[in-house]
């Protein structure tokens, strides 16, 4: 018998909706709030009143292009956390109204497992390769750098995560400090294709274990540019390109060194990645390369399913509804990850 699920995702600045048939993706609907980029940043009360406007017309819309009618949707699943309480809070209230009145089960998703699990997304015009259990997936974004050790579709366990600031950020923040616009990351690896990513060395931590740290790069690179610019005003400008490729370079190598690390140890050779930071095209080709080197089986993501979008909770919930994992009505957001972690072995 067919499953179709609904997925919804609220987490941050991105309000989607998406229609899943088992494992086939129906439509997957994303809703980008502009608002943000004079500010530098995403904040979180405009955020929140933003997904408010959003969330009807988006699952309206995923609906239509599905060419489904809620009333033959069999489930609903919707990002629980980790987020922006105000923007989470938006899917959550949403889901369970529709669910009520509908009279389906809801299905609660962990977002960074989202993201793992969108390598389970089947298109209906072309075959997706899937990995294979278990596999190691380098999840990073904006917030989060993990490496996962992916057992079964309900057994995951990190085994290597940031200490301090994530890969995303510390992209967003030297990008902040060049003086380049909100969000950096993509806009540096742009730059990056035009510069050397060997012309300027920075600092790379040393971390026990399969864990990462970005803090001493981010400072070593703005008291890198600090003296710089106090002998050449211009620096930044002259050499943007080569900043911007030798930062990127410096983050991949640090983000590649744990992989390969892990790889070893769990004599793992399916490795994929995920999360916003996936889309970084130097990442992806320095995923491949790697493979191509170390015999791994890579998986890399398709660049609308590395965003934050529905498509991936959608794919979650419909695991979740096969083993009978449903969300009670007075479950609620949470906004950290250690939270949901807590309230799990709770």
């Amino acid at each position: 018998m067919d499953i179709t699920i609904l997925g919804i995702e609220s987490s941050c600045d991105d309000t989607s909706a998406a229609v899943i048939r088992n494992t086939t993706l129906l439509s997957n609907v994303i809703a980008s709030q502009e608002v943000h980029r004079k500010y530098g940043g995403v904040i979180p009360e405009l955020a929140s009143r933003a997904h408010q406007q959003n969330i009807i017309p988006v699952v309206d819309t995923a609906l239509k292009e599905a060419g489904v009618s809620a009333s033959e949707i069999d489930g609903i699943a919707f990002t629980r956390g980790p987020g922006l309480l105000g923007s989470l809070l938006v899917g959550v209230s949403f889901a369970k109204g529709l669910a009520l009145s509908h009279d389906i089960p809801m299905m609660e998703v962990n977002h960074l497992q989202g993201h793992i699990f969108s390598h389970f997304i089947d298109m209906p015009d072309r075959d997706i390769p899937h990995p294979e259990f278990p596999f190691l997936c380098l999840l990073v974004s904006g917030g989060h750098s993990q490496i996962v050790l992916v057992k079964d579709y309900a057994e995951m366990e990190i085994i290597g995560t940031t200490i301090d600031d994530a890969a995303g950020e510390a992209f967003d923040k030297c990008a902040k400090v060049m003086g380049l616009p909100y969000p950096g990351g993509p806009v540096i690896d742009k730059l990056a294709q035009q510069g050397d990513p060997q012309k300027f060395r920075f600092a790379k931590p040393s971390v026990d274990g399969f864990d990462y740290s970005f803090s001493g790069l981010k400072t070593s690179f703005l008291y890198f540019l600090r003296d710089q610019v106090h002998e050449n005003p211009d620096f930044i400008e002259q050499n943007k390109a080569d900043l911007c490729a030798s930062l990127q370079s410096t983050i991949i190598d640090i983000l590649l060194n744990k992989l390969i690390k892990a790889a070893k140890q769990y004599d793992i050779d399916q490795i994929a990645i995920a999360g916003g930071v996936s889309a970084n095209s130097g990442l992806r080709n320095a995923i491949l390369k790697e493979g191509r080197k170390r015999k791994w089986k890579t998986y890399i993501p398709e660049f609308k399913f590395t965003t934050d979008n529905a498509a991936m909770i959608a794919i979650t919930g419909y695991y979740k509804y096969q083993r009978g994992e449903f969300a009670p009505m007075d479950i609620a957001p949470v906004s950290r990850i250690d939270d949901f972690l807590a309230q799990k072995q709770g």
